[in-house]
């Protein structure tokens, strides 16, 4: 639908000032910058079928880029599962896509490029 976005300035919670680009392929800012200042906005590769037909478990697909990246998403946190480190991502396809909407994106080698194109606003 095309037309003009209507929103109460009186109700605005919050204003982007700004924007922080984290250091590409350092894994560990990303994990501080999850941390500190919640949600990061990361670019990825999801080229692969493999990603369009993920339901659950740690996602580490070995043809996946960490230059070649042509997907938004937003990570939302990290962890262990039985030994193997991952990023929690929230993808924009629906809560029918993977996880309810969520893939967890092995952090091993950069994988799909998760660590390589991350931003988080400054508020």
């Amino acid at each position: 639908q095309n037309g003009l976005c209507h929103y109460n300035q009186s109700e605005m919670l919050a204003k982007i000032t700004g924007y922080v680009n984290v250091t590409s392929g350092n894994i560990t800012a990303v994990k501080a910058a999850i941390y500190k200042h919640g949600p990061v906005a990361v670019s990825i590769d999801a080229s692969h079928r493999t990603f369009s037909f993920y339901s659950n478990g740690i996602y580490y697909e070995p043809k996946c880029g960490e230059s070649a990246l042509d997907h938004a998403v937003l990570a939302v946190g990290y962890g262990v599962l039985q030994g193997e480190t991952y990023w929690l991502i929230k993808n924009s396809w629906s809560t029918y896509w993977g996880n309810d909407g969520y893939i967890l994106m092995a952090m091993k080698d950069n994988n799909c490029g998760v660590a390589t194109e991350a931003t988080y606003p400054i508020l």
